[in-house]
């Protein structure tokens, strides 16, 4: 039986478990590009901490033609956070009519942040039927979760969620996406400034494919698409998280000084036509030695009910979430479509065949 042939674009940290567990799955790289001249040249299996596969990590610059050469069925795409920065990369994956399954944040629900880019990229997906979806941690914790929690209530006024994790884990684009590194200044210019946006300012920030948004802005557009909610106003506040004392960040490869930062909190807004307020927050920073990943959310309402998850390993489930939705990518309508398109999440328990 022919094994699902799997493109890896992007080989850093979450590389490593994506790839393994592609493998775990009866499934087969038969392709790996990067732009880090270090990593460039190697084996995968150096990058897995395995034994060596025969795929050597090629350029980026290179994807058109090794696409061509070794028809994968599906590309994984985990490189940066915001879908300006994989547009590239995922036109031609779907120019040589290859499935793109990406861990970009925006991917999750683009429309509502990056409408132009999103139509564009959906427009071609179906011209060559072929689909586009974004997923991981959030797919689960942050959406599918928190969903089903939903079913068991009988009315819902409110969702709270906070979720903080450690941006050392995760690689330098979702460092970089959380502001680490910066002075204030620079936050306040390059980050912050979204704060006070009117709608019609935000609008054309879009339209300028210039808005940038939190992760939890597009999770916003997921769930209430998932709940059938209407949302009447949204808005976004990031804060910086300062550091005040030195703290090292092996994945900028610096120090930060005190009054650095080290990360953001950002809190996302919406109210609904059905009275239901979304209120979403995500920390994402540096740790420091005595910090640890949490993601906690209460549903207000008829029972309120209160769900949390203590140290979640957040990059091994946005990993594994992304693998066990290959099967369904590959089975789905053509598009760039998000994951509540694909129905319920599923666990592929040894082979990817025996979903397909």
């Amino acid at each position: 039986m022919k094994k699902v042939r799997v493109f890896q674009i992007g080989c850093g940290k979450m590389s490593k478990y994506i790839m393994k567990y592609v493998y775990d799955k009866n499934g087969e790289i038969v392709g790996a590009v990067d732009v880090d001249p270090q990593v460039i040249g190697l084996d995968i299996g150096k990058i897995m901490e395995t034994e060596k596969k025969g795929v050597k990590i090629e350029d980026v610059s290179l994807l058109d033609e090794l696409l061509k050469q070794t028809k994968p069925d599906i590309a994984v795409v985990t490189t940066r956070s915001f879908l300006n920065d994989i547009a590239n990369e995922v036109r031609i994956c779907v120019c040589n009519n290859v499935h793109v399954i990406t861990t970009c944040e925006e991917a999750f629900f683009a429309e509502n942040s990056n409408p132009q880019l999103f139509f564009e990229l959906d427009a071609l997906a179906k011209a060559h039927h072929v689909s586009i979806v974004g997923a991981g941690y959030q797919d689960i914790f942050w959406g599918n979760m928190i969903y089903s929690i939903c079913t068991s209530m009988a009315r819902i006024t409110k969702i709270k969620g906070r979720s903080s994790y450690n941006v050392e884990d995760y690689g330098i684009a979702l460092a970089q996406a959380h502001g680490a590194g910066l002075t204030s200044a620079q936050f306040e210019k390059d980050i912050a400034a979204t704060n006070d946006l009117t709608e019609e300012e935000r609008k054309k920030k879009m339209e300028e494919r210039a808005f940038f948004p939190s992760y939890m802005w597009n999770v916003v557009g997921w769930l209430a698409e998932k709940l059938h909610l209407h949302i009447n106003t949204i808005s976004q506040k990031c804060v910086p998280v300062l550091t005040d004392k030195e703290l090292q960040s092996d994945t900028l490869n610096m120090t930060l000084m005190p009054g650095m930062v080290r990360g953001m909190n950002a809190i996302v807004t919406a109210t609904t036509k059905e009275n239901i307020l979304l209120e979403i927050e995500c920390i994402g920073k540096v740790y420091t030695k005595d910090e640890e990943d949490v993601n906690e959310w209460t549903i207000f309402g008829e029972p309120t009910t209160v769900v949390k998850n203590d140290k979640p390993e957040t990059v091994l489930l946005t990993c594994a979430d992304v693998v066990n939705r290959i099967p369904q990518v590959l089975k789905a309508k053509s598009g760039f479509i998000t994951t509540v398109a694909l129905g319920e999440p599923i666990f592929v328990l040894n082979d990817f065949n025996n979903y397909l």
